[in-house]
């Protein structure tokens, strides 16, 4: 996996698929530039409160990023995850759920298997 860090690489996977579900959207978009590695950004809005809940929701989509993404992410393509207004109290299993759910729905929205 690589982090997804310039203004660019967030608004070009904006433009492709995205999966609300719970406390969690996902975005993705295939580079089809040939490269297998797996490329992940993360975000919230001031929207969901102050710098100290959106980097505790950031921290969490983080880990919850590291464990399922390798799993179920699919192969050449970006993802952005968005925190929405319950990720920083949303129960960690539950979180969980819901990258695991968006994730798996994005690949088969794609035709495609993780």
């Amino acid at each position: 996996m690589r982090r997804l860090k310039v203004r660019p690489q967030f608004l070009a996977a904006a433009k492709g698929l995205a999966r609300p579900c719970g406390a969690v959207l996902i975005q993705t978009r295939d580079r089809a530039d040939g490269d297998p590695t797996i490329g992940v950004g993360f975000t919230a809005t001031k929207r969901i409160g102050g710098a100290v809940v959106r980097n505790r929701a950031k921290r969490r989509l983080r880990e919850a990023a590291r464990q399922l993404i390798p799993a179920h992410g699919v192969a050449g393509a970006d993802y952005v995850l968005v925190a929405r207004q319950s990720c920083a109290e949303r129960p960690w299993p539950r979180l969980l759920d819901d990258v695991k759910t968006a994730l798996i729905r994005l690949a088969a929205d794609r035709g495609l298997e993780p």
